[in-house]
Parts: structure tokens; C-alpha cells; sequence
């Protein structure tokens, strides 16, 4: 894994997914050691409000109350991660800390980017303005950043990546791309578009795969989980496990859109955070079998996704109009010799 030694923008210039990339010798899941302990580092994609960052800020929470030493690092541009996890506290970001201590010319610090609540240290990459910026870029920096910062030395249990799964530009799929995590998970639910990021995520792991890469998919969490069983049935379809079902609930959902963790051991939804926890953490990276995007639509009835639709091509007089005339071809034809 070439983020833990020091070589970070070394990797990036790279054009190439070669040994040198893919942790020569390494299995597939093994832990990565982080200064001396062995650590999971772990990417979770899922589409943009699926649920992903309230998973992972009570996922990350019931962890540290399991006795874990847990960093979470939000790298969605909306930082909603850590916003959860701080109870609607926004921390300052990596991206515009770095802009802010580079203008002043001070170096960034620890204390500068991460923030910790009972036992969870986290940090947030953030993302460029709206319109001032590629997401995908900074989501480089910051690594390139936190490589600086001795990202190598750091001493973890779990290392959670919160990536949104909607963007396909490479800086979001770096963790796949040059293995700086063994495993992903996705976060998805009962309906087609999140299937479908999900489904985009098993298919960038098995393209990388090709190549050499080391990373695999340990499975689906099911958020917002109304019983009708799509979900549940793309994760046989793609050969990856089911770790654990949020239900839709109002009461969860009223918690948190105020900010609260309920992933809290004791209460009503603890166990079921217990078991997630036990169960991302058991589970073992392999490679996904993507759906085509007709099996994709096979997991649904036709009429909630307009199957007998006929596709009807258009011509040229639909696209001219009324007054559109056909005029004769000046082109020449020649008899065969």
C-alpha cells in the first residue's frame, strides 16, 4: 500500500497499475500495518443520501464504544460525516485549512484538520466551492496531505473512508485505483439508482482487479431497508453479503436529521450497530460479478422501471420539422465496370 510509505505523490504521477502499486505480496484483505498495529482501512460507497454518512458516523461510533480505536475520514464534498458524528458541528476541512495555512505560510498541523467525541478520531477532506473546482482533485491533495502529516505512523484499528459513489472521476475511485484500502463497502437500498451506483462500484473493483489490484467488495449495507427485497437480491446477483439492514423508521430518521447518534450501546438501535460493527469487521473482501445494465433492471417489476418501453428511432423530418424537404443527391453514382 504506497500511502504508508511516504510516496504518495510519487503513486499519483503513475500512469501504470503495476506490481509497484498493488502491494506486491500482499494478499487481498490482508490488515495494513500502521505503525506496528494491523490496520483495516476500509472505503464505503454509496449514492449521494442513501444514508452512507449516517451509517458510517453511527458505524464508526459503536465501534470506539466496542473498545476500537477508530478514524473516520469524511471525503464528501457536502461533509456530512463528521457533521453526524459532531452532532452538527462542522469541522474545518482539510482543503480549506490547507488553503488558509498556505497563504499565511504556516504548515498545517494535527490539531488543525482532526477532532475527536468519545474514543472516534475524525477528519474531513471537504471539497472545492460550487463551480471553483474538481472534487476528484482535492480528494488527492487531501491524501497527499495526510501523507505529509504521517499518515504512516498513525496507530488505528479502522481507518473508514465515507466516498461518494455518484462521482466516477478518478479522485473518488483512488482507493480502489491504487489499493489504499483492501476492502469497499457499498451502501445501497430497494431502489434502482442506488442499486445502480452500487452496481458502479462492484464494476470499477473488477476492472481494477484486471489490472492487478488487491481490492475487494466485503459487502452491502441496507439502509432505509421497506422489506421489498431488491437490495438483498442484487447481493446474491453479485456474489457479495448482506452486513446488516437499517430499517425505514421514523424515529431514525428524526434523529438524524437533528444530529444524534444512535448507533449507542443500550439503546434501541444498539444491537443492531453491534452487529454491523462485528460483521464489517469479520468480513472478508472478494470480487464482485457486476450486472449488466439489463440485469440491473431485472431486479425490478417492469412497471416501476418502464421495461416495455419501446425504443422508437427518430428521423430526420421529426428533428426539421414541418418544413423540412428532402432535396435530391448530387452525389455520383458510377455503373460497375
Amino acid at each position: 500500500m504506497t500511502i504508508l510509505t511516504g510516496q504518495t505523490s510519487q503513486v499519483l504521477a503513475q500512469r501504470d497499475f503495476g506490481e509497484g502499486q498493488s502491494g506486491p505480496g500482499r494478499p487481498s484483505g490482508a490488515p495494513i500495518l500502521l505503525s506496528g498495529r494491523q490496520t483495516q482501512i476500509i472505503a464505503i460507497y454509496g449514492k449521494g443520501g442513501i444514508g452512507k454518512s449516517f451509517t458510517l458516523a453511527n458505524l464508526s461510533y459503536m465501534m470506539a464504544q466496542q473498545g476500537k480505536k477508530v478514524l473516520l475520514i469524511g471525503c464528501d464534498p457536502k461533509s456530512d460525516t463528521t457533521t453526524l458524528l459532531f452532532g452538527g458541528r462542522a469541522c474545518p476541512t482539510i482543503i480549506e485549512t490547507s488553503s488558509k495555512k498556505k497563504a499565511a505560510r504556516e504548515p498545517v498541523c494535527i490539531g488543525d484538520v482532526c477532532f475527536k467525541r468519545d474514543g472516534v478520531y475524525a477528519m474531513e477532506l471537504g471539497g472545492p466551492e460550487v463551480g471553483r473546482g474538481c472534487g476528484g482533485r482535492g480528494i488527492i491533495h487531501g491524501f497527499e496531505l495526510l501523507d505529509s502529516l504521517g499518515f504512516h505512523e498513525w496507530d488505528f484499528d479502522y481507518v473508514l473512508l465515507d466516498f461518494l459513489g455518484d462521482v466516477v472521476c478518478g479522485g473518488f475511485g483512488l482507493p480502489i485505483a491504487r489499493d489504499l484500502c483492501q476492502k469497499v463497502i457499498v451502501v445501497g437500498s430497494n431502489d434502482l439508482q442506488s442499486l445502480y451506483v452500487a452496481n458502479n462500484v462492484c464494476s470499477a473493483v473488477d476492472y481494477f482487479r484486471n489490472l492487478g489490484g488487491n481490492v475487494g467488495v466485503a459487502g452491502i449495507v441496507i439502509n432505509k431497508d421497506d422489506g421489498t427485497g431488491e437490495a438483498q437480491a442484487f447481493a446474491r446477483a453479485v456474489s457479495i453479503p448482506v452486513l446488516g439492514c437499517i430499517p425505514a423508521n421514523e424515529e431514525i430518521r428524526r434523529k438524524s436529521a437533528s444530529y444524534q447518534i444512535v448507533g449507542v450501546p443500550g439503546s434501541t438501535w444498539g444491537a443492531l450497530f453491534e452487529a454491523l460493527a462485528l460483521n464489517v469487521a469479520e468480513s472478508q473482501p472478494q470480487r464482485p460479478k457486476p450486472l449488466s445494465a439489463e440485469g440491473l433492471l431485472d431486479l425490478f417489476k417492469s412497471d416501476y422501471v418502464g421495461r416495455h418501453v419501446v425504443l422508437e428511432p427518430a428521423t430526420i423530418e421529426d428533428m426539421r420539422g414541418k418544413s423540412y424537404a428532402p432535396k435530391p443527391s448530387l452525389e455520383v453514382i458510377y455503373d460497375d465496370a
